[in-house]
């Protein structure tokens, strides 16, 4: 079946199957929060981003195989819910940015920085810092060279527009952010997988980012 990003609380998986990684996403908790569950084709090797809530189902999801480790894309409650739990049941190693990692309860065992790599089996991802929404969230970016690349951007972009920021200031770090690391560098293909709801790609977006600038939200 064809990968649509659509899922809701309580519903199955969806599945974006790419030639060397499968992504699986689900959406948990009160605040429809999405998960995403990626598996190296070539290993098996699996790595979890965000343990957002409902550890049951994100075990559930995992299965048998266990995950090597989990990336929590920023420090807010929602986004590590069931972090401790997931951890304790299958030893994964625990990995966030490092201007966030000490507003997560869990211990953070590798500090990731701008244009670090976090592999999954053969599969390598590069994390880029974006400051504005919380001051260390990072956006993990999957470059598949069998074709366009694919980001997780956690909560920093949506459908629509930016991450939820207080001050203009936040507001202008984010958009520069946005703008220099993701939407300079990739193609309007890129997917993007955020934090909740539904997905995007970079060309949906692009046209509207004088738009944002302009409101300021």
């Amino acid at each position: 079946m064809t990968y649509s990003g659509a899922v809701k609380v309580g519903g199955p998986a969806d599945v974006h199957e790419l030639p060397d990684l499968m992504i699986s996403k689900v959406a948990v908790g009160s605040m429809n929060n999405n998960a995403y569950l990626l598996r190296c084709r070539a290993t098996g090797e699996q790595l979890l981003i965000d343990a957002a809530a409902e550890p049951h189902t994100l075990l559930s999801l995992i299965g048998d195989d266990g995950i090597a480790s989990v990336v929590t894309t920023h420090r807010h409650g929602d986004h590590w819910g069931a972090l401790a739990e997931v951890v304790e049941a299958t030893g994964a190693r625990t990995y966030a940015g490092a201007h966030d990692a000490e507003g997560i309860p869990v211990a953070t065992d590798v500090l990731v920085a701008d244009g670090d790599t976090v592999t999954v089996g053969r599969v390598e991802l590069t994390a880029r810092h974006l400051v504005g929404h919380t001051p260390g969230s990072i956006a993990l970016i999957y470059d598949d060279p069998h074709g366009h690349a694919h980001v997780f951007t956690g909560d920093c972009l949506f459908p629509g527009g930016p991450g939820r920021t207080t001050q203009p200031s936040e507001f202008n770090s984010l958009m520069d952010g946005l703008e220099e690391k993701l939407f300079g560098p990739l193609s309007d293909e890129t997917w993007v997988y955020p934090g909740h709801g539904g997905d995007t790609t970079l060309g949906a977006e692009r046209p509207h980012l004088a738009e944002w600038r302009e409101r300021g939200w």
